[in-house]
């Protein structure tokens, strides 16, 4: 009988040895779970940030692109066609920041998209909305500095070809 007892406290020792390392083990899983969903949300919400920033980018360049054509066609009336050429030259420079802040936007607001497509947390989720509607209007700011600049080009060749209409 005690041979029996004995038998039956070292398997409750092994056992509980074994208890002991799990709870050791999840207590460590977790730990590290939470600090990658920290990082996740962290990353998302940068994300989040930078897809704003580069709207922001991209408003600041439609902006410039209006003040180009603006000086483009106050240049191409004055008959100041190096003036209005390097307006226009401007207003593409802009045009293109604005589409690579389109761009970098998207990028943002993919990037927080699949961090949301891999854990859903709320935070997360709002992260990744706010970085999808930032693209959105980095998008359409884009455009609207494209039309900018293809109307202060316009300006300028009808500057060089002496014309008083502007072609569509």
């Amino acid at each position: 009988m005690q041979h029996k007892i004995d038998a039956l406290q070292k398997q409750f020792s092994a056992l509980t040895l074994e208890v002991a390392d799990l709870k050791k083990e999840h207590f460590e899983t977790k730990k590290s779970y939470s600090a990658s969903l920290r990082v996740l949300r962290d990353s998302t919400v940068h994300a989040s940030e930078t897809a704003q920033n580069a709207a922001k980018a991209a408003e600041h360049s439609v902006l410039c692109s209006h003040k180009c054509l603006q000086a483009a066609q106050t240049a191409s009336q004055s008959f100041v066609v190096e003036a209005a050429q390097a307006a226009s030259d401007a207003a593409t420079h802009a045009a293109h920041s604005a589409l690579e802040s389109a761009a970098t936007a998207a990028s943002a607001a993919a990037t927080a998209a699949m961090a949301v497509a891999n854990h859903e947390e709320d935070i997360s989720s709002s992260a990744s909305a706010a970085a999808a509607e930032a693209s959105r209007k980095a998008t359409a700011f884009a455009a609207q500095a494209v039309i900018y600049s293809n109307q202060a080009r316009e300006f300028v060749n009808k500057s060089v070809r002496g014309d008083d209409q502007i072609r569509p």
